[in-house]
């Protein structure tokens, strides 16, 4: 049985955009728009009300999708939480630093989106769910090592009345898991709404991961659902409160007119619940792994709504951003992404460059957040404060274990729209290629691998190169 796969034809008809210029410069350097970036964690890209789902009820997305850029063909550059999260960051494949899968780490060594957009007079502060390494003060690899200048943050996913971490300190929180989440990136708005320095704020939520735990409030609206799917899309609809909340304080400070609001979601949809934008689940680089919901808002540049189809990838967020606060890295390393600066300006026709994906066949490193924020939590209050060296990821920046480059296990594609190549490498070293036109195949069913061998060596041989590059990178050339 196939994945939903809801239309959006209703929601397309009548979506136009026009290219605006910026609102007028102030004093400040936040003539610079302010950003936020708020991720989901397991959303797949069919589970929005706006997509025609017959069950979830998400107003504030709605109203997202249909005000500002709505991505229809938006991609995690991993099918899993953690490299997906490393991309935003970096605007790179997590290949080239190491963070495989789930439970890997950022290198120390990366420049990431918040070091980079504080050389432009940004403060920067991370809230929720990291999964780049611990939160623990002394690690290499914290959010505050990595570039923040504030963080409360969680070391995995989380459910309501979360232990988070500030800053290395651990704090109890009460309350419906991304209402909290929420709040605590508007006390960090709110800080710094009138200062002098324009803010970066990356609010990661919980949800909807499993166990699925919904509030209340957001249950009951599914109560005609069994129970599991109850709380399933309750979750899905507390993330809708906590943006509907977000978008209303914005307002309310009047500062959303030149503030960005990047929503998108991690990987794709869960296998037993969640409804996806083509075939395969979460932990797949086939369609329904990656493609993932993606909505821009910002009243300032982007005056009417605009729909595309033009794929796009979490990669991308970092060299967009970039360009918007005019920053340029003498000691940039390769990146993976490109601006999407003239799709926001309704001025780009197609993707130039195409997108790489490669799921190593590495193994994740468990990350029990909430053991470990209890854990944290009694030591504060028994007086010692001295976490395990051990746990704390020290040897995050060693780069001793080296890759071959002429060796490229496990499963890669080439996405050069509308063909999508699969390179499939197995345990035997055999290697399976596969071949499809996305726009005409979007399940990816039709092999064209035989009826095209011209493409597919063209294709081979570019992905082959880039993952050659991505080798070098993981190696530790990008830092010499």
């Amino acid at each position: 049985m196939k994945e939903l796969n809801f239309s959006n034809s209703l929601l397309a008809a009548g979506c136009c955009v026009v290219t605006a210029s910026l609102f007028g410069c102030t004093d400040k350097e936040a003539s610079k728009p302010n950003m936020i970036i708020v991720l989901a964690d397991d959303q797949g890209w069919g589970d929005m009300a706006y997509y025609g789902h017959p069950v979830l009820q998400t107003p504030n997305f709605d109203d997202m999708a249909n005000s500002g850029l709505r991505f229809d063909r938006f991609y995690a550059a991993a099918p899993v939480s953690s490299p997906t999260r490393g991309s935003i960051l970096t605007g790179r494949h997590p290949n080239r630093f190491g963070c495989f899968t789930w439970g890997h780490t950022l290198r120390p060594q990366e420049t990431t989106l918040a070091r980079a957009l504080k050389t432009a007079g940004y403060v920067s502060a991370h809230f929720g769910k990291w999964h780049l390494g611990p939160v623990y003060q002394d690690s290499p690899v914290n959010p505050g090592a990595s570039g923040f200048d504030e963080w409360v943050s969680a070391p995995n996913f989380f459910e309501n009345d979360p232990i988070f971490s500030n800053q290395g300190i651990a704090v109890q929180l009460e309350g419906e898991s991304s209402i909290v989440t929420v709040d605590e990136a508007l006390r960090f708005i709110r800080e710094h709404k009138d200062g002098s320095r324009p803010f970066f704020a990356f609010v990661c939520f919980g949800s909807p991961h499993l166990p699925h735990i919904a509030d209340e409030q957001d249950r009951v609206l599914y109560l005609d659902q069994e129970e599991r799917l109850q709380h399933f899309y309750g979750e899905i609809t507390g993330m809708d409160r906590a943006v509907g909340k977000l978008r209303e304080e914005l307002r309310s400070m009047n500062i959303h007119e030149n503030t960005i609001v990047w929503y998108l979601s991690d990987n794709g949809g869960l296998r037993e619940f969640g409804s996806t934008g083509g075939r395969e689940f979460k932990g797949s680089i086939y369609e329904g792994g990656i493609r993932v919901p993606a909505i821009l808002e910002w009243p300032a540049r982007i005056k009417k709504p605009l729909v595309t189809n033009i794929p796009s990838n979490t990669s991308d967020i970092y060299p967009t951003l970039l360009e918007i606060a005019g920053v340029n890295l003498n000691d940039q390393p390769v990146l993976d992404g490109v601006s999407l600066v003239q799709l926001i300006d309704n001025t780009m026709n197609r993707r130039e460059e195409p997108m790489g994906f490669w799921n190593y066949p590495e193994g994740g490193n468990r990350v029990p957040s909430h053991e470990l924020m209890i854990e944290l939590l009694q030591m504060q209050q028994a007086g010692n404060m001295e976490v395990d060296p051990s746990i704390l990821h020290l040897d995050a920046g060693d780069i001793s274990r080296q890759f071959p480059c002429d060796h490229f296990p496990g499963h890669a594609a080439w996405l050069d729209w509308p063909y999508k190549l699969h390179r499939i490498n197995g345990d035997r070293n055999d290697t399976v290629l596969e071949l499809y036109n996305l726009e005409e195949d979007p399940y990816e069913e039709n092999n064209l691998v035989k009826m095209d061998a011209s493409r597919v060596r063209s294709m081979s041989k570019q992905l082959k190169d880039w993952q050659v590059s991505v080798i070098r990178s993981l190696n530790g050339e990008d830092y010499r």
